[in-house]
């Protein structure tokens, strides 16, 4: 299994922001209570795996850290935010197959 990072409103600047700023971040949104981010998350944990040491792979429960959930406009979960330089610079919003997260990650990282 990946080493998927849970980062919460407290750490959300240094795990995600800062740590953006030498390589992308790809930021998990979901919640506990949603099916679509519990079939999404083995994609997530390939992803992560897949990158490692090019791409940072955290998670934000949405329920727990309502901050940056709300800074980010997040309307609808999963929701997944790559980011890069200290901005957002895409987004994917539903359970998307895994290729389609492949092609986004792959435009950050190259």
């Amino acid at each position: 299994m990946a080493d998927i990072q849970a980062v919460s409103d407290a750490s959300f600047d240094q795990d995600v922001i800062e740590a953006s700023k030498t390589q992308p971040v790809l930021v998990d949104f979901w919640a506990d209570w949603c099916r679509p981010c519990h079939m999404l998350s083995p994609t997530v944990e390939e992803i992560a795996k897949d990158h490692a040491g090019k791409l940072k792979v955290v998670k934000l429960n949405v329920d727990e850290n309502v901050n940056a959930a709300g800074k980010f406009n997040i309307r609808g979960i999963p929701t997944l935010l790559i980011f890069k330089g200290g901005q957002v610079a895409d987004q994917l919003v539903g359970a998307v197959p895994k290729d389609a997260i492949e092609k986004v990650v792959q435009r950050h990282i190259s």
